[in-house]
């Protein structure tokens, strides 16, 4: 109460000051308005200073009050735990009143007097996992024509190395109070993606329905129907709640969208930027010009930026607030325009070119479309080129378009073809007989991610007929197919990377089957066999250093070893 009342009380003091500033603007004497004016504006600043710290001390005592509750309840479950139920936080030992600096929020959000556990979280999916370098925060919404978030996942797990996984949170907010909904979307995500889910490296939350103020009788501003500022308004809520459940997870926030892709090693690129710039009093940095798509913070700044937000939630879009308040962190009223700008470029400081393109055409405002494009962001490479030894391709696949498999073969185009059955192959029959040490075959790509062939071997058929008779001493011991390839690897989340043994000799051919039938499409992006098949499945194939040639070789050099091998033969 005697928060409430102090915080009441300094509102009615910045009203008076406020007041009192307009009426000497007003007044005949410019010389003595204009000294109130300057004299007012410096004590708000000083209150702005002042409430930025005790915010900064409120956070810490807020991820300590959090890591307790976490620390608890990882003792009484290793499962996902629905922290909504005020049962569960009682049995926890946990009181259910709000941490000390989130009260203010009930300021601005009055009903949640009524309902404190409005701001407790569902935690659907999630380990609790704290401590990490980076929480990347991803609001999404029931769209009605097309989904992105599974192609959005795909693309920023895409050769996400374990290090960097274990080092980092992906925060799914499902912006719904529908349960059959918000559970459809963890069914999905844990089944796409179970390593990361067991991991703690995925968590999928959503408010509860008395989160959320009645949005009905909101003014209309800057020409917005009704719909589209109820969207906006609900949006910037929406962000809030997911900044303050993820600000004690990590050292650093991201803000993405669910409609976007992004480049590949777009962690390492980060760390390394925010470390260029640890020294510096910097509140963002960007990596996408768009809205608020790329927006990096230190998560310690977050509860000063989303009080911010609620403030005016109601009167103006997210990225327009945010430019708002470095205006009012760093702006002289005095000074003009540019002045600003260059002041406003000390806290927000942009990288290039953009890591983070945004794909999505229609838009989570019913009837929106939207074709925004980061002219940053450049073109992603979709496959690479390789030169590989002579040889016959064929599949059993359908082929999308012109990514055809000899294409990819010559490296002029990466494969691709639509969804597979059990049964389909990939096959590579080499003109003369090669002795091959490593194959590599990568499937998708960074703009078709999940296109990735899965249980699928990769199988070689023998020049030699006496490799197939029972093992020979020492050789190793292959499973044998009906037709007499030897199976010699498979591919693990796309990709297919192994050495061949010595003890099989020259190969015929080489040939990738598919053993059971999936949704997604096929397609190969890398091959010295280089492949790939349909939008919706890449394959990437590369097929090997031979015996003897350094890997530092080209590839006209390791063509020319290749083929006269074949020619020895």
């Amino acid at each position: 109460m005697r928060l409430r009342l102090g915080s009441a009380l300094t509102l009615v003091c910045l009203s008076a000051v406020f007041s009192f500033t307009w009426y000497a603007a007003r007044s005949g004497n410019e010389g003595t308005g204009l000294d109130v004016y300057q004299s007012q504006f410096l004590e708000l600043h000083q209150r702005l200073l002042f409430a930025e710290k005790e915010n900064q001390k409120r956070s810490h005592e807020l991820n300590r009050v959090l890591n307790e509750i976490k620390k608890v309840v990882g003792e009484r479950s290793n499962v996902s735990t629905n922290v909504t139920d005020a049962a569960k936080w009682k049995m926890l030992g946990v009181t259910n009143r709000l941490p000390v600096h989130l009260t203010n929020i009930q300021y601005y959000l009055p009903h949640l007097q009524e309902h404190e556990d409005g701001i407790y979280p569902n935690v659907v999916i999630g380990q609790g996992r704290t401590g990490v370098s980076l929480v990347m925060g991803i609001p999404t919404v029931r769209r009605e024509k097309q989904t992105y978030l599974m192609n959005t996942l795909n693309s920023l797990f895409y050769e996400m190395s374990a290090k960097q996984k274990n080092d980092c949170v992906i925060v799914i907010f499902v912006a719904e109070v529908d349960t059959e909904y918000v559970n459809s979307i963890a069914e999905n995500i844990r089944s796409s993606f179970p390593d990361e889910v067991l991991s703690g490296a995925l968590e999928v939350v959503s408010p509860p329905a008395s989160y959320y103020p009645r949005l009905s009788n909101l003014k209309e501003t800057f020409g917005d129907s009704k719909d589209r500022v109820r969207w906006r308004t609900k949006q910037n809520l929406d962000y809030s709640f997911l900044m303050l459940y993820a600000q004690p997870k990590g050292t650093f926030y991201l803000q993405l969208e669910d409609d976007i892709i992004a480049k590949p090693d777009y962690i390492q690129i980060i760390k390394d930027f925010a470390e260029q710039h640890s020294s510096n009093d910097w509140m963002i940095l960007e990596f996408s010009q768009l809205g608020f798509i790329g927006k990096l913070f230190r998560s310690r700044d977050l509860p000063l930026i989303v009080e911010f937000f609620l403030m005016f939630y109601k009167d103006k879009p997210i990225d327009w607030l945010l430019d708002h308040l470095l205006w009012v962190k760093v702006c002289n009223p005095e000074r003009d325009a540019k002045h600003c700008e260059r002041q406003k470029a000390y806290l927000r400081i942009s990288y290039k070119p953009s890591l983070f393109q945004h794909v999505g055409i229609h838009s989570s405002l019913a009837g929106k479309i939207q074709n925004l494009k980061d002219k940053d962001f450049g073109k992603n490479q979709l496959f690479k080129a390789h030169i590989n030894p002579p040889a016959a391709v064929s599949t059993s696949l359908k082929v999308f378009q012109q990514f055809t498999l000899e294409k990819a073969y010559k490296g002029v185009e990466y494969f691709w073809a639509f969804a597979p059955m059990a049964g389909d192959y990939i096959l590579f029959s080499f003109f003369q007989p090669l002795k091959i040490e490593r194959y590599l075959f990568k499937s998708g790509n960074i703009e078709h991610p999940g296109d990735k062939l899965f249980n699928t071997t990769v199988e070689v058929l023998p020049a030699d007929e006496t490799v197939l008779q029972p093992a020979k001493e020492n050789a190793q011991d292959f499973k044998r197919t009906e037709d007499g390839y030897l199976q010699i690897g498979a591919f693990e989340n796309g990709i297919a990377d192994g050495i061949i043994s010595p003890s099989i000799g020259k190969i015929h051919a080489l040939r990738l089957s598919i053993h059971s039938s999936s949704p997604m499409w096929v397609l190969l992006s890398e091959s010295i066999s280089n492949l790939c098949l349909r939008p919706q499945s890449c394959l990437l194939v590369m097929l090997v250093k031979s015996v003897g040639v350094d890997t530092g070789t080209s590839a006209m050099e390791l063509t020319r070893v290749l083929n006269h091998s074949a020619a020895e033969s």
